[in-house]
């Protein structure tokens, strides 16, 4: 069987490294942690745990971080993980993986927590290229990719990622948004670059920012590119937080006919015209039958895991639950209890897959 090693890159991460070192160490041969420069005792954390662990000088370059640690190990594979994600199940899937000789990268479903105000912490997923052979690096001073021609593949390894909620943020400051502006400075024509630094603003609240970060992106990209997906609902979002309604609208047809087995699309339109009918309560009566046809739509499309960040929940017992609201909104108590019981027992058939 080939070797397999876990490469972490980590600056202060002692909060969470020792977590996501226990949920691999029993499936790797070799755990190499490289260290840019921790005030606080991630080093000694992880050499408890049995990693190797050796000292970097950052230089705003995350690529050039993760092929120094790359560097670290002649495993031939290596498991490229965050301190603030960890191994949530499937990894018997990294055994058969190692079995099979075949050159590829392999995609891991990462799921991360983010805000989900009153509910709690919710998933959102994403399939990543984590597995690499020998000899494969990384490129991009920040969101760095693998660079390979090889093809890709998924494999059942799930892991957890809570690095967005709001008090990690707060600890990474404007880090990310620095590099992305430095990156655009020499690729100012990058979609991806202006869509990640879109990202940025937006999970700071920066709506109007990122608004014109997601318009650049969206200008430069196609419908096949894996991210365009995420990209169009994070615009319809911005859009909706802003009340530009007429420019989301626009955004929604357009791109429409290419979305038309994505639940997600049709979940973010209907609360996009909930909004508006809030906002222009005298266009109520005209955009009640379209939330409540776009909510319908999501769950007739259904739950698709893969689709690029398709979000659990908005095929199922998430739309189910608007419409319970929608129809409680409108004096149906009959619709309003069937939809929550719906709802109910959507989301505790799914509630395996959910728990954080």
């Amino acid at each position: 069987m080939s070797s397999l090693a876990l490469i972490l890159i980590a600056r202060d991460e002692a909060r969470c490294i020792e977590r996501c070192l226990r949920s691999v160490a029993a499936h790797v041969d070799e755990i190499c942690v490289l260290d840019t420069g921790s005030v606080d005792d991630t080093p000694a954390l992880a050499r408890r745990h049995g990693a190797r662990v050796a000292h970097w000088r950052w230089c705003d370059d995350f690529a050039a971080a993760r092929n120094a640690a790359l560097a670290l190990t002649d495993c031939d594979w290596r498991l490229v993980l965050d301190a603030d994600e960890w191994i949530a199940g499937g990894a018997d899937a990294l055994a058969a993986w190692r079995a099979d000789a075949t050159p590829r990268l392999g995609l891991v479903s990462v799921a991360s927590l983010i805000d989900g105000g009153a509910g709690g912490p919710q998933l959102a997923p994403g399939w990543l290229p984590r597995l690499l052979p020998r000899g494969v690096g990384y490129r991009g001073r920040v969101h760095e990719q693998p660079v390979s021609a090889l093809p890709r593949r998924r494999l059942a390894l799930q892991v957890r990622h809570d690095g967005y909620l709001p008090e990690a943020m707060a600890r990474k400051g404007d880090r990310n948004q620095r590099l992305l502006q430095l990156a655009l400075q020499q690729d100012p024509d990058d979609a991806y670059l202006h869509y990640q630094l879109g990202k940025d603003h937006e999970v700071h609240g920066r709506f109007a920012d990122a608004v014109l970060c997601y318009a650049e992106a969206l200008a430069r990209t196609g419908a096949r590119d894996a991210w365009r997906h995420d990209l169009v609902l994070r615009a319809l979002f911005t859009l909706k937080r802003l009340q530009r309604f007429d420019a989301a609208l626009q955004l929604a047809g357009n791109e429409m006919p290419h979305w038309q087995a994505s639940p997600d699309f049709y979940f973010t339109l209907g609360d996009l015209l909930l909004d508006q009918a809030a906002a222009q309560p005298q266009q109520a009566a005209t955009l009640l039958p379209m939330i409540e046809a776009s909510w319908q739509r999501a769950l007739q499309i259904g739950e698709c895991p893969d689709l690029p960040d398709s979000v659990p929940g908005r095929g199922s017992f998430l739309a189910a639950h608007n419409l319970a609201v929608l129809y409680e909104g409108v004096g149906d108590a009959v619709q309003a209890r069937d939809w929550r019981a719906r709802a109910a027992a959507m989301r505790a058939a799914a509630a395996p897959a959910m728990v954080p």
